[in-house]
Parts: structure tokens; C-alpha cells; sequence
């Protein structure tokens, strides 16, 4: 959100009014009340439901008080280039100094909106203050023990709620990790050490992480995979629906039973692996009656249902969890990014039976469910409950797929509008009729947003997807502002 006082900040110096380290107070009690400062002229519990949106600056969001990027930016990304590894991409070419709710400033001082919320992390906002007191307040009672050593109430509590809010009936059980792509591995050996089957099926266009299991299921070749056999063995991918390209769900559907013939007998599965709308993918929702036949084909055979939540999870989609829009179940959820508002922390949550069967110590590892991330975690469900940001996601997806629509109407290039509640996409072709993915023009777009002081971020298996991951904290005043700059992007890019 805008607020006063966006002081420049020199490199290697602190700001005076931002020190949390003078002599005499109390650690927490510094930087609560310096997040509280950074948040005045708002409610720091927004308690306000949807409709009652947040208040805000009449002056814009965006600041920019320099060429894009900047020179402190520029010399900062000059050393980055002698010192980090070089294939670790980076995508914009500014460096962070401070975020707060919507909007990121650079070192230049210049401040974006951010419609990429750290990539679906930042749902409920960046630095939200509630977030920052219960960090402070766990890291001055302890950071760390190894829960599978000595526990904490913290874990317990958590898989507590959680257990209360996934959409999944009976007994639950969870376990925390680090990562989304940790989850989902985790996930896999638990369905491999309840069916003793060893079997995993995935889908084209999948992301499901990083790390070798993770990565083979994981569809998009390159950069993610290029060079990186041999891949983990008994991962089998079949076709996923696109209302767009295709196929559709019979088709799909059809796939999967062909792959039991050709491939892989259904009764050495251990699991079916989705996203209930595909991320890295193209935003690409699944239809009902897909997920409908996914629970009657793992009904049938035996076989766990995995439902990869990581980015659709903790309101994006306007439901808590994205496996609320469709009438089956799933057995396991991953989830992970906005689940602690920042810090690293995933989760699988399932059916107690499935979680329970495996044998002591089948899962576990030094630092998984963190203190600290824990903390963040209940406060990050506190927000969401006491500021409606589920309800929230509606009136922000509503108003941005309305935008969207009427670009469609406009350009030709946009060729399609999908997505569900807050995670929505564009798809840029060159053509309607062929389809033919336009790459270029959405690296042309998302660059000439940000010279204009907004983030974006493409997705999709050609690269030709601009998504959007905006918080959901986002006033009605920045979200509109943030829109109107994407428009302006469009209209240099494609006339």
C-alpha cells in the first residue's frame, strides 16, 4: 500500500527513522512499532471485510525517481554477476531495499506495484505487521530445536487448524517441510509407503519443483530440465486439458486410461499428481469433470490423490484451497509459498489414514516446520480470517478478469483470458486462428510495464502468459492503478 515517507536509502548506510538497533529498547517492541510506522494511515488489523476495502493514499503508488533500472540497482546487479552463480535467472533488473503491502522499492527509491507477490507468496501482503510481531515474538523465545527432537506447540497447532480447513473429510494429519517441492516428495513417498506401489503419474505442463523427484514430474523441459538425466524412474506423464489448445477433459481422460494399457498397469500407482490450475503451465484451470474422473479412476484402482496447492493455495483462487471448486476430494494436499507470508515453510496435509500408515521416522529432516515459519503461519491464517481475504479474492479477481476481458476485445493478440478467482492470466498469440504463442511480445509487455512501475511475470509452456499473483491485500485504488499501467504496457507493445 502507498505511505508516506519513502526516504532514499544509501548503500552501506541505515536510515536513521528505519534503525531497529539503538541503544535501550526492546528488540520486538522496535521493530512491531517500526512496521506499524511504515503502516499508518491504515487499520494494522484491516479488519474490514471485503467490501470494506483498505483505505489509501490519494496520491498513486507507483514512485519512480529514476531510469529503470537505476544505478545503485545497475551496480548492485554488476557485482551480482561476479559473485552469484550464474544460472540462477534474474528476472528484473532491480534490487529490493524495503516492501510493504503492494508495492516494492528499489535502492534508487524508486517504488513498484507487484502484481508477483514473490511469486504467489505474498498474499497477504508484503511485511504485513502481523506477520512481523509473530516472527519477532517466536525468534526472541527460540529459533530452532528440531521438532522430531524436541517439539513445540507451534507444529501441533498448526496441523491443527490446517487439519480444520482443508477440504478433506474425516481425520487429518500433517507434516511440515521446507519447500514446495520437499511437500510434494514427501507427498510421493507417503502414497508409495501406503500402497506399496511405486508408480507416480503426472501431467503435461506440471511444476511441481526442483529437487530430482520434484523435477522429474515436472513437465516444462527447458531451462528446468535441460541437461539433467537421468531422471528419477516410474514417473509416467499423460496429457492435461487446455480449453484453449487442448485437449479437452474426454480426451484427457481417455489418455490416462490409454497410459494404464501402454505404459503402466494401474496397480503398481502409487499416486496421481496434479494442480487443480496449473501454474508454471499457463494458469491452466482443471475442469470439473477432469478432477471428477481423476477421483473415480484413483477410486477404482487404489491409487492417491495428490492435489499440488502450492501456488493456488491460502485464497488465491477465491477459496481457501482450490480443491473447494470441484465436488471430490482429494487425499493429500501440498501446500506451500503463502502459507507463512514470506519465510519457507510447506506443508502436506491428508487423510489421517494415509498419513498415519507409513512406518517411524518414514519422514522427517532437520529443519522442517521452522519455529519461526510456524509462527508466521498463524498469523497469516489470523489475517485471512479477521480481514476476509478469501472473500477479498473475489472482488480483486472479478475486477481484474473484467480488464482482461475487455483487452481481449481490444487486441487481437490476446487470445485468451483463464483462471480462477485471483490467479488469472492473458495468453499472447500472433494469430487467433493458428494460436501461434507469442513469446516476444510478452517479454515486450511485462519490460514496458515495468518501466512504468509495474510488475509482472510470464508463465506457460512457450513463455507467452502474463499471470498475475498481486496480493490480496491490494486496495481497490493500487489495483486499479496497477491494471491501467498494464494497459498503458499493452497499447506501446501492440498498438
Amino acid at each position: 500500500m502507498r505511505v508516506g515517507g519513502r526516504e532514499s536509502h544509501r548503500l552501506g548506510q541505515r536510515n536513521e527513522r528505519s534503525s531497529l538497533l539503538e541503544p535501550g529498547c526492546q528488540l520486538g517492541e522496535r521493530v512491531v512499532r517500526e512496521v506499524v510506522r511504515l503502516h499508518r494511515g491504515q487499520d494494522a488489523s484491516r479488519a474490514g471485510r471485503a467490501d470494506r476495502l483498505p483505505r489509501v493514499a490519494a496520491t498513486r503508488a507507483i514512485e519512480l525517481r529514476t531510469e529503470i533500472p537505476g544505478p545503485r540497482s545497475r551496480a548492485i546487479l554488476e557485482r551480482e554477476r561476479r559473485a552469484v552463480a550464474r544460472p540462477l535467472i534474474v528476472h528484473e533488473p532491480i534490487v529490493a531495499a524495503r516492501a510493504r503491502g503492494s508495492t516494492i522499492t528499489d535502492v534508487d527509491g524508486n517504488t513498484f506495484l507487484d502484481f508477483v507477490g514473490g511469486v504467489g507468496v505474498a498474499n497477504v501482503g508484503h511485511n504485513h505487521p502481523r506477520i512481523v510481531e509473530a516472527v519477532v515474538e517466536q525468534s526472541e523465545r527460540f529459533l530452532h530445536t528440531d521438532f522430531t527432537v524436541v517439539p513445540y506447540e507451534g507444529y501441533v497447532e498448526l496441523a491443527e487448524r490446517l487439519g480444520t480447513l482443508v477440504p478433506i473429510s474425516g481425520g487429518t494429519r500433517g507434516a511440515f517441510f521446507n519447500s514446495g517441492a520437499e511437500a510434494v516428495e514427501n507427498a510421493v513417498k507417503l502414497a508409495r509407503l501406503t500402497t506399496g506401489r511405486h508408480a507416480v503419474i503426472a501431467f503435461e505442463g506440471a511444476f511441481h519443483g526442483r529437487t530430482l523427484l520434484a523435477l522429474t514430474m515436472t513437465s516444462r523441459t527447458h531451462p528446468y530440465k535441460k541437461g539433467l538425466g537421468p531422471f528419477a524412474p516410474e514417473v509416467y506423464r499423460t496429457s492435461f486439458p487446455n480449453a484453449y489448445r487442448g485437449p479437452d477433459s474426454e480426451v484427457a481422460l481417455h489418455a490416462l486410461e490409454r497410459l494404464f494399457t501402454a505404459h503402466v498397469p494401474p496397480d503398481h500407482v502409487a499416486a496421481i499428481v496434479f494442480e487443480p490450475q496449473q501454474g508454471e503451465g499457463g494458469f491452466l484451470p482443471a475442469p470439473p469433470e477432469f478432477v471428477a474422473g481423476l477421483r473415480t479412476t484413483c477410486d477404482e484402482h487404489g491409487i492417491v490423490l495428490v492435489a499440488d496447492e502450492v501456488q493456488t493455495g491460502f485464497g488465491r483462487t477465491g477459496r481457501m484451497f482450490a480443491m473447494e471448486h470441484f465436488d471430490v476430494e482429494a487425499d493429500l494436499l501440498v501446500l506451500a509459498k503463502s502459507i507463512a507470508g514470506g519465510l519457507p515453510l510447506s506443508a502436506v496435509v491428508g487423510r489421517a489414514s494415509l498419513m498415519d500408515d507409513p512406518h517411524p521416522g518414514a519422514i522427517g529432516g532437520t529443519f522442517i516446520g521452522n519455529p519461526v515459519a510456524l509462527a508466521a503461519a498463524a498469523a497469516v491464517l489470523d489475517v485471512f480470517e479477521d480481514e476476509g481475504l478469501v472473500e477479498r479474492a473475489v472482488v480483486v479477481g472479478d475486477a481484474i478478469r473484467a480488464r482482461m476481458l475487455g483487452w481481449r476485445e481490444r487486441w487481437s493478440a490476446v487470445g485468451d483470458v483463464r483462471g480462477l478467482g485471483a490467479m488469472l492470466a492473458i495468453e499472447l498469440v500472433h494469430d487467433r486462428g493458428t494460436k501461434s504463442p507469442a513469446p516476444a511480445l510478452t517479454e515486450a509487455v511485462i519490460d514496458e510495464a515495468l518501466r512504468r512501475g509495474l510488475i509482472l511475470l510470464k508463465s506457460g509452456v512457450y513463455g507467452n502468459c502474463i499471470r498475475v499473483l498481486c496480493p490480496l491485500t491490494i486496495s481497490d485504488a493500487e489495483l486499479d492503478e496497477g491494471l491501467v499501467v498494464w494497459e498503458e504496457a499493452l497499447e506501446a507493445v501492440l498498438g
